[in-house]
């Protein structure tokens, strides 16, 4: 049997990509240890990965744009995300998550920052009766979303990011996030 029989017909071997990730604490956070967070970026990572491997396997590719992944995840307290939010997006408030999205080097590394705000954070998960952890959980992942790529600018790419995001955070055990 020729090795093109042997796999013809097979759904194509997905290797997931490799993640290089530094967690940064300005202020403690017990309830969120790296190793969370590192959870959630992956399950973000390698859904993508598959995403794109549905989207593009009539071409029989079997790996995403990107190979690996260089990921900085920093939790900050308002004063730091008011500042950053105010000289990168001209928005003078703390926010909940920002994303620096570097895109994907030559060599298929894709890389980001995501900035995670914990007293913005803490708020609107007490405001819509969640857990730290899910409101958390969800926040990572949609930073990771952004920095892979994703945006949610117009209604099209918002349906698209919000179904991954539900779709991923439905693997966790977590509740889908746009619903009260």
């Amino acid at each position: 049997m020729s090795p093109e029989a042997s796999v013809r017909g097979k759904k194509p071997v997905h290797k997931e990509p490799e993640l290089s990730l530094s967690v940064q604490y300005a202020i403690a956070v017990p309830e969120l240890p790296r190793w969370r967070l590192r959870r959630w970026a992956t399950r973000a990572i390698n859904a993508v990965a598959q995403a794109w491997d549905q989207e593009s396997g009539a071409q029989q590719r079997t790996q995403p744009c990107f190979s690996a992944v260089v990921l900085t995840i920093r939790l900050v307290g308002a004063d730091e995300a008011r500042q950053l939010n105010s000289e990168f997006r001209q928005r003078d408030y703390a926010t909940n998550v920002l994303t620096f999205e570097y895109g994907v080097d030559p060599f298929g590394t894709a890389s980001g920052d995501v900035v995670l705000c914990m007293p913005v954070l803490q708020r609107e998960a007490e405001e819509q009766h969640k857990t730290l952890r899910d409101h958390a959980a969800h926040l990572t992942v949609h930073g990771v979303l952004h920095a892979l790529g994703y945006d949610h600018i117009d209604a099209d790419d918002a349906s698209e990011m919000e179904a991954l995001e539900i779709d991923i955070l439905r693997q966790m055990g977590i509740a889908d996030p746009y619903q009260p």
